[in-house]
Formats: C-alpha cells, structure tokens, sequence
C-alpha cells in the first residue's frame, strides 16, 4: 500500500516538474502574483487582504482581461488589432443609444430585459462588425495588420467623438448596471462573464479546427496556404474573434461606468498588449494561451490594487508594467537562446577522431 502510494506521489511530483518545465512563463506568473501578493499583504495587510479589496479587484479584471484576450487572438494569427479598445468603446455607445432611443431607463420586470436582450445583441454585433472591417482590410486588401487596425482605431474614435460630441450617453436600465456592478454571493457578475468567455475561447483555440488554423497562419502562412488552409477566412474570423470580444469588453464598461464615453478605457490599448505578450503569447504569432492572459491580467491587476494602497500614482504604476514587461522580454529571449544552443550541439553531427595511419 505503502509503495503504490508513493509511486503515485513520485508521479505526481514528476508530472508537475515536468509542467513546470513546459509551461515556464505560466509558472513564473504564478510565482510572481505569489510575490506581489506577499509583499503588499506585509505592507498593508489590514487593506490588501480585504475582501473589499478582492472584490474591486474582481470588478476590474473583466473589462482589461476580455481586451487582452482580443489582442491574444490576433497576435496568435501573426497579426495584431490596435483597434481592440476603440471597438469596445463603440459597443457600449449601441447599448447607451439603444436603451436611450427606447426610453428603457425607467423601464422593469420583463420589458427591460427584453430591450436589455436587445442592446447586447445589438452590442456584440457591431464588435463583430468592426472586426470583419479589419478581417477585410488585412486578409483581402491585404494591409499590413498594424496599419490597418491603426486606421481603424483612428477611424472608429473619430466615429465615437462624432456621434457623442464628447458628451457621455445615460439612460441605462438597473438590471443592466447588475452585470457590471452586481455579484452572485461575493463574486461579481462581470468576473463570471469573463471566466466564462474564457473557457469558450480556450475551447475554440485549443479544440476546434478554426483554433488550429489560426496557430498554423500565425506560425508560417506560407506552410499553410500549400496545407490547404484558406488563409483568408481564418483572417476573417479571427479579427471578428477579436471585435466580438471588445464589443463583450465594451458592454461591460458601459454597465460598470453607468454611461458610455467616447474616451472611455483610453488607457487600455497598451495595458491589453502588454498582458496578452506578458501572459506568454508569441507576437510573432503561433502561440498563446487563455489561461496564461488570465493570470497575467491578474497579476497585473493584483500590482494596481497593491499600488493604490499604497497610495502611488498611477504614472509609477505604468513605470511598473514596462519593468515587468521588458524582464519577461529579456527573460524569454534568454531562454530561447539556450535552448537554441542546445538544440544546434544536438543536432550536430558527430565527429570522428582522425584515425592516424600506422607508420
């Protein structure tokens, strides 16, 4: 009994050695959220472990982690969606005008949901519409990703500005200000979204066929183009992908804020790269994993509650996420070159001694 048991432990303790090994830059997030998490806690531990504190933190992760998981998908497509903010910002301005062109501010029971309903179908679609926008400009036009979310972005905030004059849209239904303000027992609706478009998305990249073109693309288009791969479509869905996902990320700002603004979540953009590359994924395309986004928009989250506490700027708290972004960068590359090193002294053909003829 004795030694089955401790096989099993040893295999156990193998298995985990081995996912560490595998999954270096998910362990070294774990780690380092162990780390903030520690420290903070002996710096202000009356604040930091609060469930005051846990639940704004859980209140902030949604918005940042859906954009971040937008930039993960285009990044794994060997691409790139700077648009993914001003997307949001254009959904949360269809359900403000929706509620606020059917007068549902005032509306309950199931009248409100009903035009609830309405306003993120409505939402969700216009995500997907400015991402099938970028799909087109990068896939069929064929623009540089980058320069064409750039146009988008400078395009779809412009748009916003327009409509709104600067000015914020109210009107919003109560039941609707639940989803981004409410909880289920202690944890906020807006986490359960997130936690559930997570699992979705993870599901979609790891298990489905779309998932594994969009790594193939992203990995080598040549490659995939001769396996058969319609590179186009796979563009296609994967920035619609993306757009869906901000326009999810976009009403969930409105319900939190109450209101939508044409310069909501202006500071997103780099926030939601930095996650997406700090959570592991290859900007240069191929991989990237949901899980890994997650935990670096926790940690990254776990900073800022931290920094809050301590009363430091918001400024100091940019300065943090570069520190912590260029370490991961600097670690990363290290850690490709000696794997490099060790795979060219593998590869290496051996070399027999000169046999010397005998004299």
């Amino acid at each position: 009994m004795n030694r089955t048991l401790d096989a099993r432990f040893g295999s156990g303790v193998a298995r985990g050695v081995a996912w560490v090994q595998r999954e270096r830059g998910i362990a070294r997030l774990i780690a380092l959220s162990a780390a903030v998490v520690l420290i903070f806690s002996l710096l202000r531990p009356e604040y930091y472990l609060s469930m005051t504190n846990f639940q704004t933190i859980g209140l902030a992760l949604p918005e940042i982690g859906l954009l971040s998981l937008a930039a993960m998908i285009s990044f794994i497509s060997g691409g790139i969606d700077l648009s993914v903010v001003s997307t949001g910002v254009l959904s949360s301005l269809t359900v403000a005008y929706v509620f606020r062109g059917l007068g549902a501010e005032e509306m309950t029971g199931g009248s409100a949901a009903g035009v609830m309903l309405l306003a993120l179908v409505a939402a969700v679609l216009m995500g997907a519409l400015a991402g099938a926008f970028n799909g087109f400009l990068v896939s069929v036009v064929g623009i540089t990703p980058i320069l064409a979310t750039l146009g988008t972005m400078t395009l779809y905030n412009g748009l916003a500005i327009v409509v709104t004059q600067g000015e914020a849209i109210y009107g919003m239904p109560d039941v609707f200000l639940e989803l981004g303000n409410g909880t289920v027992g202690s944890i906020p609706i807006s986490l359960i979204v997130l936690l559930v478009v997570g699992v979705v998305l993870a599901v979609v990249v790891n298990r489905t066929a779309l998932g594994t073109r969009i790594r193939l693309v992203g990995a080598n288009p040549t490659a995939s183009r001769f396996s058969g791969i319609n590179n186009r479509h796979v563009l296609m869905l994967t920035y619609m992908t993306s757009g869906v996902l901000a326009g999810v990320a976009g009403i969930l700002m409105a319900s939190r804020a109450a209101s939508a603004s044409a310069d909501y979540g202006s500071s997103y953009l780099l926030l939601a790269i930095t996650i997406a590359i700090l959570g592991g994924t290859n900007p240069n395309g191929g991989f990237g994993t949901v899980f890994g986004v997650m935990l670096a928009t926790l940690t990254l989250q776990l900073v800022s509650s931290g920094f809050n506490i301590m009363r430091l700027t918001a400024f100091e708290y940019t300065i943090a996420q570069g520190v912590v972004l260029i370490a991961v960068i600097v670690a990363d590359a290290a850690g490709d070159r000696r794997r490099s090193r060790k795979a060219a002294v593998k590869a290496a053909p051996h070399v027999a001694a000169p046999v010397v003829p005998a004299s």
